[in-house]
């Protein structure tokens, strides 16, 4: 499954919002330093969708608030 991301770093609390269309907008309570909101968005993307979080690729956007996301065990 492939997912487009839009993620909200330094919200209030951890939270994925379907967009529809394969899109999800996900806010993280981690700042975008050191690449901890990405590891914050694949976590909540693998609780979620109930997989683990090895499944959770980010094919691209590593530096970017708008992400391709892929996901192989869902």
């Amino acid at each position: 499954m492939i997912l487009r991301v839009r993620v909200i770093p330094r919200s209030k609390k951890n939270e994925v919002i379907d967009v529809g269309d394969n899109r999800v907008r996900v806010k993280v309570v981690s700042p975008p330093a050191d690449g901890r909101a990405n590891r914050e968005l694949i976590e909540s993307l693998a609780r979620y969708y109930k997989t683990s979080r090895s499944s959770i690729t980010i094919k691209k956007g590593i530096a970017s608030r708008d992400k391709v996301v892929e996901i192989t065990d869902v």
